[in-house]
């Protein structure tokens, strides 16, 4: 990987574990961890494609493929894929930088009918990459392919950055939330979920 992530470079050296047990807690716990899963499978017909990008622990992959969706995971941290492999077995687990996403190199050349970014990944990627993040992915969808992507606004990337990040790669904005369940869009909004399309 060219550039260290900030998840690498942001945070101690036992988070990736500590974060693995957080969430294997929560489900334990009952916890609803499926919201983005759910809003992702109101976007795409049965039995889609779907790239998890940044899929951490593989809980929202594991959902849509519990949906139905073929589903591939990536994320550059090898500690969480080790995770999202033992825990859910169904769907391709990936480790890659997606600022250099190439799937057709690791034998997924299949175009993709959606993409997901959930959990601040747009927040952890290599700082300055955000657009080549986002190119890579869209490069990985079919035509009117879709991509939720789900962050923070208090963290570091200003959404006016990311519009702009997704229109140079390519991208046209359909919606915007506050949440994964869908509450409407406010400028003071601490969370922002925004629908993008590849244009036909």
């Amino acid at each position: 990987m060219t550039n260290r992530t900030r998840w690498a470079t942001d945070t101690g050296p036992e988070h990736s574990q500590w974060y693995v047990n957080r969430f294997r807690q929560l489900a334990a716990e009952g916890a609803d961890l499926a919201g983005e899963a759910r809003l992702l499978d109101t976007l795409v017909p049965p039995a889609s494609r779907i790239l998890d990008a940044g899929c951490g622990t593989g809980r929202v992959g594991a959902e849509l493929a519990a949906r139905g969706h073929t589903v591939v995971g990536v994320d550059a941290d090898p500690v969480l894929i080790d995770a999202a492999r033992a825990d859910h077995p169904a769907p391709r687990w990936i480790v890659a930088d997606l600022a250099e996403l190439d799937l057709a190199a690791a034998g997924e050349g299949e175009p993709f009918d959606a993409a997901v970014l959930a959990g601040n990944v747009m927040a952890f990627v290599a700082a300055g990459t955000e657009r080549q993040v986002l190119g890579r992915v869209a490069a990985h969808l079919r035509p009117d392919g879709v991509v939720a992507v789900g962050f923070g606004t208090d963290r570091g990337y200003p959404l006016t950055d990311f519009d702009a990040d997704a229109v140079g790669a390519g991208l046209r904005l359909e919606h915007r939330f506050a949440t994964w369940d869908l509450r409407p869009w406010r400028d003071d909004a601490d969370f922002a979920v925004t629908i993008l399309r590849r244009p036909a």
